[in-house]
């Protein structure tokens, strides 16, 4: 029995290098593509974690597979301390400088990641590649201060609602596919174009722009103030300044034809960071308005 148990727990050492080795592999990988690529962690805490298992796991697995003495283990538990503390240390110092806003779509599919610098307020979005991988893709117009609100408003569509250093609240949309049917570029103003409708909300789309009323008050927007994010999102502005966005739903479907009937829903969300918004399914209602 005691030779099985020992059998037992040299297998689980074995096992634990192997992670050991993977998480080392894994952190040598990284470094090597984000030299020559300009690849990062979606988190930037990531890389210290990792250090963190990976040497956690050497350690637990040698004093599992070898019998070695009372110091030597006290001597190197000590050393794998002073690494993960050196790291926790460095972890610290790295969050305080850059703020690492990360979300992931209800259908864990896409990876929303923002990286804030915490002293200028710069904030840049990142593209995720394999759940973990990030590459920059664009800088968010404004300079940020305070919180940043995420919604997901589909599994492909994360609006952020963040306040901007000129006292503004605006919102960066996060877009990860389309509703085109193959078709690579259209415009969401147009592929709405029309009359929806909710229980307490109403939008319209036509040559004026898109007017949302809600609560008895309507607001026009002209297509001038309206800014869209890839193939799934526009944003409403007034004054400079985000007031709604509108995206199209999962069930949307561009059609290349004009004349074919309109599928699907969009859904109406406002831009504010007192309290937790929820988006406003709409259904279509024709074009008689």
């Amino acid at each position: 029995m005691k030779k099985n148990k020992k059998k037992r727990i040299k297998i689980i050492g074995y096992i634990l290098f192997l992670f050991a080795i993977a998480f080392f592999c894994l952190q040598m990988g990284y470094l090597l593509v984000h030299a020559k690529y300009q690849v990062e962690y979606a988190d930037n805490r990531l890389f210290y974690f990792i250090n963190i298992i990976c040497v956690l796991c050497l350690l637990l697995s040698i004093l599992l597979i070898f019998n070695f003495t009372k110091t030597f283990k006290l001597l190197a538990s000590s050393m794998i301390g002073l690494f993960i503390i050196g790291n926790i240390l460095l972890l610290i110092i790295s969050n305080n400088q850059v703020n690492n806003i990360i979300s992931i779509s209800p259908s864990f599919k896409n990876v929303l990641s923002i990286k804030e610098k915490v002293d200028s307020g710069d904030a840049v979005y990142y593209r995720v590649h394999y759940g973990i991988l990030a590459r920059p893709k664009e800088k968010l117009p404004y300079e940020t201060v305070g919180e940043f609100n995420v919604e997901w408003l589909a599994n492909d569509v994360a609006a952020v609602t963040y306040k901007a250093k000129n006292n503004t609240i605006q919102q960066f949309i996060g877009t990860y596919g389309d509703r085109g049917n193959g078709i690579s570029y259209y415009y969401v103003g147009a592929e709405i174009n029309g009359q929806w409708q909710a229980d307490n909300a109403e939008v319209i789309s036509n040559t004026e722009g898109i007017s949302v009323t809600t609560n008895g008050k309507t607001e026009l927007f002209k297509w001038e103030n309206i800014v869209q994010y890839g193939t799934l999102a526009v944003v409403l502005k007034e004054n400079d300044e985000a007031v709604w966005t509108i995206s199209l739903n999962e069930n949307f479907e561009v059609q290349s034809d004009a004349s074919q009937p309109t599928e699907g829903n969009i859904s109406l969300y406002r831009a504010a960071l007192e309290e937790k918004q929820l988006p406003i399914i709409l259904q279509y209602k024709g074009r008689d308005y």
